[in-house]
């Protein structure tokens, strides 16, 4: 999902960030978390990434904040800034939306100042300036000098704990800051962010815990934490508003700060654990007790470390430093989410707010769905089976008490951010890949429960009465249209595998419904009212965000070619394979008029928009339409020159590792373009090699022969040693083991993928 932000790209000299010297074969040390942290000018998109510690796909992210209410970039943090507001535990990653920031703390020095300050007004409140020269990042250790107190601030974390240590200099007026305020910003009536109730609590002079409750982006949640201090402090401070209360054991309210007051000798050192919990502090301390139990700073850092090199390992490659820069941190940012929510114990909050209990101590959260059912999922199929079963049954548990599957949940909430219903896309392709550790009939009642229930943005009888969606009756109704028509083509191969007929009939018929928007005349969907007209005018360039036009995040060319379900369909719509790939010509080469380009796109060629998710698969149509050259061509663009290892590293927001898992991928040379077929078309290979390891001591390889920038064009592809023309491969070539060999060329070779037999008009199952 984007935010509104300003248009295009640049390429930028990559980061140059510090850390211990890596030992040989160490893949950590590939992974640069500044990458997607800061545009470097007002007309390029960072990524919306922040570079704290986290652990993979764990709760905390105990990182930076440089925006007093952060808004955008949704990560809390800024390359470009020169603040530092204070760390707090809990962030997003690469979205567009911002939320979360949870229990900042903030060491200083001198008189007390419990003001946030602000990024725009360097030396106010309780802020600090900084310096990149004095910040090191790398996986699960954060670094950086607290310029106005000559604070040096380190931070690490396990899943549920986050480490601080800060070595203070002689004073005998050093203080840690708690604000339980600090969120995103409260002033964007839109999303109504909130502070309905909070609460600090001293417990003793080495302890302090609390929890505040508020609305945002997730209607309502609940964070608590306790947190636990190496060194005693000699007294305190709470505050409510503007209210100071001395020494104080308790306070609530729904602006709370607290200063804990030290005296400290030179370089002194003192350590915060603070363990969070979506359900009680008495959780919070639990988790401290199970996963952080001594201080040992370094040797936390560098199991977090190692957990990271374990996830990493999971593909090795062979490529340039940049490469495997962004390689390797696109794997870190797909692996930071989805989040664990439950506790040590099991305990989460359910979305109907109720305590309750995952047996596998499991429960996944932070789907941003419209956009990683595209690539991060399939991704998470190959290298990631077990935590894929573990997302579905959390998935389902939404469907068991909220009555149908996610479609953004964030917390455990449902927030209703984006179109369609692709938690179902998600599930299906896990079922048909026959991913184990979930039950496929209960599975099957979901996915077909969330497709005939009405609910927000989903009107099913609509979409059976008219059979496309009527733009005056539901905004965005053609986005809608082809993503519903999407899921329901989906829904209907799982009723295909457990031989329910009848349903698969039915949502085969509804998967064709995209069809009733082609308008001939015009040659793209277009918006249809509910007497059956279309509505005009119609400018195939006009841009539509998230409501108020027939189109999401995008316009009529970008959405044309949103039938991943039935290409070949698509293809004789427009009227076969060369009108197609005309079509497709003009797609990459139409410039956009001024003012008709928003900011919820961006990284373009021509119409093609790499910054958002709607063109993510349209480079690969080629293979379709017996011109894979161009496919080639274009993906080798996007790979070379929409991604870098800057702090602009991305043409767009990262979007919880969606943006990452394209490249992974498409440098491998395959991209699932139906992301629930277990199909993947083979694009531009850009690394020397690539091993999957897919467990039990199965490898899948590609071997590239002439990789690189120069030679973007396949000349010839072997198989497991056999000669090999078509230009898809499947998920069963994958995880079967095996030899991908691609021999690359500076010119193309359009005799390779053209015949007529290889040509891929039903890839599937």
């Amino acid at each position: 999902m984007k935010k509104l932000l300003s248009i295009g790209f640049v390429c930028l000299c990559p980061i140059v960030f510090a850390q211990k010297k890596p030992s040989p074969g160490n893949l950590v040390q590939y992974v640069n978390p500044f990458i997607g942290t800061g545009a470097v000018d007002k007309n390029s998109l960072s990524g919306s990434n922040f570079p704290g510690s986290t652990v993979p796909f764990g709760f905390v992210q105990l990182s930076p904040d440089t925006r007093e209410a952060p808004d955008d970039p949704a990560s809390g943090y800024d390359y470009n800034d020169k603040t530092i507001i204070g760390f707090s535990h809990t962030h997003l990653s690469g979205t567009g939306v911002a939320d979360l920031f949870d229990v900042l703390m903030m060491p200083t020095t001198g008189a007390i100042n419990l003001a946030p300050g602000s990024a725009d007004k360097p030396g106010s409140g309780y802020s600090s300036a900084f310096s990149h020269k004095e910040e090191t990042a790398r996986p699960g250790y954060y670094q950086v000098m607290l310029k106005d107190y000559n604070i040096n601030a380190e931070l690490t974390s396990t899943s549920h704990v986050g480490l601080h240590r800060y070595t203070f200099p002689k004073s005998d007026e050093s203080h840690v800051i708690i604000d339980m305020d600090h969120s995103l910003d409260k002033k964007r009536g839109y999303w109504s962010c909130k502070i309905v109730s909070a609460q600090i609590r001293v417990i003793d002079d080495h302890t302090v815990e609390g929890y505040r409750v508020l609305s945002g982006w997730a209607k309502l949640r609940k964070i608590y934490f306790h947190a636990e201090f190496s060194k005693p402090f000699t007294s305190s401070v709470l505050a409510s508003g503007s209210r100071r209360y001395p020494d104080l054991s308790i306070i609530n309210g729904t602006n709370l700060k607290a200063a804990l007051n030290f005296s400290t000798k030179d370089k002194e050192q003192v350590l915060v654990k603070v363990g969070l919990s979506p359900v009680s502090t008495e959780n919070a301390r639990m988790n401290i007790k199970a996963e952080l139990p001594g201080w040992d700073f370094d040797n936390t850092s560098t199991q977090s470390s190692l957990q990271w090199e374990h996830e990493l390992a999971k593909i090795k490659i062979e490529g340039t430093l940049e490469q495997k820069q962004i390689f390797y941190t696109g794997m870190y940012h797909a692996f930071t989410q989805p989040n664990n929510l439950a506790d040590v114990n099991g305990d989460y909050q359910a979305t109907d707010l109720t305590i309750a209990n995952a047996p596998d101590k499991t429960h996944y959260s932070t789907f941003s769905l419209w956009d990683t059912y595209r690539a991060a999922h399939p991704l998470y199929t190959l290298i990631q089976p077990e935590k894929t079963a573990g997302f579905i049954n959390s998935m389902m548990r939404q469907y068991d008490t909220y009555g149908y599957l996610p479609i953004w949940q964030l917390w455990g909430d449902e927030n209703y951010c984006m179109i369609g219903n692709h938690a179902i896309p998600v599930i299906v392709d896990a079922a048909l890949k026959d991913i184990k550790g979930f039950n496929q009939e209960k599975a099957y009642e979901a996915v077909k429960g969330s497709s005939i229930t009405d609910h927000p943005g989903s009107p099913f009888t609509t979409w059976e009465k008219y059979q496309y969606i009527p733009e005056d009756i539901e905004s965005q109704s053609v986005s809608v249209t082809l993503e519903m028509a999407y899921d329901d083509w989906c829904v209907a191969q799982l009723a295909k595998k457990l031989d329910k007929t009848e349903d698969y009939d039915r949502f085969m018929k509804r998967s064709e419904y995209y069809r009733n928007l082609y308008n001939t005349k015009t040659g793209f969907f277009q918006a249809k009212k509910k007497d059956g007209n279309w509505q005009e005018p119609f400018d195939a360039l006009a841009y539509g965000g998230n409501g108020g036009s027939p189109y999401t995040e995008g316009n009529a060319w970008q959405y044309f070619w949103y039938v991943p379900q039935n290409v070949s369909g698509l293809i004789d719509l427009v009227g076969g394979n060369t009108a197609f790939n005309q079509k497709l010509d003009l797609f990459f080469s139409t410039k956009d008029k001024p003012g008709e380009v928003n900011g919820n796109a961006s990284g373009f060629i021509g119409q093609y928009a790499h910054g958002n998710e709607p063109s993510h698969h349209v480079a690969y149509l080629y293979d379709y339409a017996g011109q894979p050259w161009k496919t080639q061509m274009y993906v080798a663009k996007v790979l070379n020159e929409l991604y870098n290892n800057s702090s602009s590293g991305y043409s767009g927001n990262e979007d919880c590792g969606q943006m990452s898992s394209w490249y992974i991928f498409s440098a491998m040379g395959f991209y699932p373009v139906n992301p629930a077929n277990g199909v993947y078309a083979i694009g531009s290979p850009i690394l020397k090699n690539a091993q999957i390891n897919l467990g039990d001591g199965t490898v899948f390889t590609v071997d590239v022969k002439n990789a690189g920038k120069q030679n973007a064009y396949i000349q010839s592809v072997k198989l497991n040693g056999k000669s090999y023309t078509k230009t898809y491969i499947t998920q069963n070539d994958i995880t079967g083991g095996g030899k991908l060999e691609f021999v690359m060329g500076s010119k193309p070779n359009k005799n390779w993928g053209v015949k007529p037999t290889d040509a891929p008009l039903a890839w599937g199952y």
